[in-house]
């Protein structure tokens, strides 16, 4: 019989962190010390967690719930580009450049989040550049695969479209 489920509120923020793909094969050193820079926000359902336009300078990981990442599309309305759930990322290209947040991120279901501000992560990463080569890296792969089905949604729309 399997062991009951735990409640993410017993785990500790290094084990949720562990748990994240950005973070997947992480030292429990280095996931340690990106769990002291973790700080943990709730958020109600409906609540807007940044807006398309707005400063990016938090990336998000997903404890419990569910996040809606849309964009507005002209004379369309509102268009989901992804429902993120437990043990997944949002916001990080906030992380990478100094540019706007590039779609609204709104809680599809009451959720619990770690935060990880831009300021404390680059300096947690200059401090420990062997942390840095490993996150990076992390975050290539994981952008890649988001490239790849944002690649294979396209050329779906693209063969529907000629019919």
């Amino acid at each position: 019989m399997a062991a009951p489920a735990v409640p993410a509120e017993t785990i500790s923020k290094e084990e949720q962190i562990a748990k994240i793909h950005l973070f997947a094969g992480l030292r429990a050193e280095a996931i340690r010390l990106v769990a002291q820079v973790a700080v943990e926000e709730q958020h109600s359902q409906g609540t807007v967690i940044f807006k398309h336009g707005d400063v990016g300078e938090k990336l998000y990981v997903i404890v419990e719930g569910r996040v809606r990442i849309t964009r507005e599309v002209q004379g369309m309305g509102e268009e989901a580009l992804a429902v993120v759930g437990p043990g997944e990322v949002f916001g990080e290209m906030a992380l990478l450049d100094d540019s706007v947040r590039s779609a609204d991120a709104r809680v599809h279901e009451r959720c619990r989040l770690l935060a990880i501000h831009r300021d404390a992560f680059e300096d947690l990463l200059f401090v420990h550049k062997d942390l840095a080569y490993e996150v990076l890296w992390n975050i290539v792969r994981m952008l890649t695969k988001r490239l790849r089905e944002t690649n294979e949604k396209f050329a779906m729309l693209s063969f529907a479209a000629k019919f």
